[in-house]
């Protein structure tokens, strides 16, 4: 059974830093084509924040790009997400996700960035 648990959210001031972990459980972070972080913030939409595939090739949304950095320890089974320099419109749940043939999802963690 595959498992991912985020951990790492909390309340931060603008301007301070998180980070978040994805531990996954039940098969490797390299099996997955792509592993990635989704957020979303009180009436919208889920949107991605940043990803990496299986060979390494990241991707970031433009709100975060500079800011926040998407990165994985094998060893650890554990996929980070670096987030620096944060805003308040950076608060959302954010959801760790795995693809493989179907979509895997956390159960999310909160992040408030407080102004």
């Amino acid at each position: 059974q595959v498992q991912l648990v985020e951990s790492g959210g909390g309340l931060v001031q603008a301007g301070g830093s998180l980070r978040l972990s994805c531990a996954a459980s039940g098969r490797s972070i390299f099996s997955f084509n792509v592993m990635g972080w989704y957020r979303q913030a009180p009436g919208k939409q889920r949107e991605l924040v940043a990803d990496i595939t299986s060979g390494g090739s990241t991707n970031y949304a433009d709100s975060v790009r500079g800011r926040f950095t998407i990165s994985r320890d094998g060893a650890k089974n554990t996929v980070f997400l670096q987030m620096n320099s944060l805003k308040p419109e950076d608060t959302a749940v954010y959801y760790c996700n795995g693809f493989k043939l179907r979509d895997y999802w956390g159960q999310g963690t909160q992040v408030t960035v407080s102004s």
